[in-house]
């Protein structure tokens, strides 16, 4: 893939960039409801005041950026995406190479790996704007990015 033809920019400290959590999977010792507790997060990204995220959608679809509203009720934590809707195995039996290929039409992808690339179809995930919408009282939506390359990695 040719970065220059796409006009990508690489660089490693973007300026005025903000800090942001990408694990999802860690644990840490915080303070809740006044005692120190050990959180888990398995699948989800902390979300305290202030705190940035990135919550992407399937393969096709937005992903959002994000700021932490503090939500005491969710230890202040929020999805990190869309969320499976279907396993991996009943994706491969629900979708078809073509209709993954029509589904990702006018973006760039590995097509030619489609058939690897169906437990990934975007109808295997939940509607990640509803799930955007659904913690609405766990983070503010700063950016909206629209998917225009789709790159999965082995």
């Amino acid at each position: 893939m040719d970065r220059a033809a796409l006009g990508l920019t690489w660089c490693r400290q973007p300026a005025r960039a903000a800090p942001h959590r990408h694990s999802t999977h860690y644990t840490e010792r915080e303070t809740h409801f006044g005692r120190e507790l050990w959180i888990t997060r398995k699948g989800a990204i902390r979300a305290g005041v202030g705190d940035r995220g990135i919550v992407p959608g399937s393969m096709g679809t937005a992903t959002y950026i994000t700021v932490g509203l503090g939500n005491d009720e969710s230890y202040h934590s929020c999805s990190h995406g869309a969320g499976r809707r279907l396993s991996r195995t009943a994706a491969r039996k629900t979708f078809t190479v073509g209709n993954l290929r029509s589904t990702m039409q006018g973006r760039t992808w590995l097509e030619e790996q489609a058939d690897r690339l169906l437990d990934e179809h975007p109808g295997a995930y939940k509607d990640i704007d509803e799930v955007m919408a659904n913690q609405a009282d766990l983070v503010a939506v700063t950016h909206a990015l629209r998917q225009v390359l789709n790159y999965k990695g082995t």
